[in-house]
């Protein structure tokens, strides 16, 4: 046999065996597929047995068509829409919590929280104003904090007071006994 042979015998050879490689490779990967189509298939069917797909939001309403054309950006419209987030310019969304900073700040029991929530909501609208985004122009004002907080304990102080008013106007509910003071009254 001369060296040309004995090249391509082994040339051959190796030839094969990637072949064979390959085929086995294959052969195991779709048998590896298919093992795990069957056993995504078997935790499904088990799921469904313990009822883990009833009473799902959204069953038994159409799923919503992608329409004509299709918008890659469908998923994001639909967070925003679901969990209502809104997606505002810097300028506008200060504008929108300015009005809506008094109830929030009513809600808040402590003064130093107030006093923390304000330099917040000014530290916000210079730094928004600093930036040059483009969009609308920022004219919300920044708040005077010692203003703000003789204004919340004001508000405070009156809701207070509304709450007395109200209570020494209900008459007293009667007391209930206990079970044991009624068990032993009999």
């Amino acid at each position: 046999m001369s060296a040309d042979d004995e090249f391509e015998t082994a040339d051959t050879e190796s030839v094969r065996e990637v072949e064979r490689d390959e085929r086995t490779g294959r052969s195991a990967a779709a048998a590896r597929i298919q093992q795990q189509a069957s056993w995504v298939d078997l935790q499904v069917r088990q799921a469904m047995e313990r009822g883990e797909f009833d009473n799902l939001p959204g069953e038994g309403k159409p799923i919503e068509d992608l329409g004509v054309e299709h918008d890659p950006d469908w998923w994001l419209k639909k967070l925003v829409e679901r969990e209502n987030i809104a997606l505002l310019p810097p300028a506008i969304a200060l504008r929108k919590e300015d009005a809506e900073l008094d109830a929030r700040l009513d809600a808040i029991p402590a003064e130093s929280e107030v006093r923390r929530e304000l330099a917040d909501f000014n530290r916000r609208v210079v730094e928004t104003r600093r930036q040059l985004q483009g969009g609308p122009p920022v004219v919300t004002p920044t708040r005077d904090v010692d203003d703000e907080v003789a204004a919340w304990r004001d508000r405070r102080t009156a809701l207070i007071e509304a709450q007395r008013a109200a209570r020494a106007v209900r008459p007293p509910s009667p007391q209930k006994r206990s079970w044991w003071y009624r068990w032993r009254s009999r």
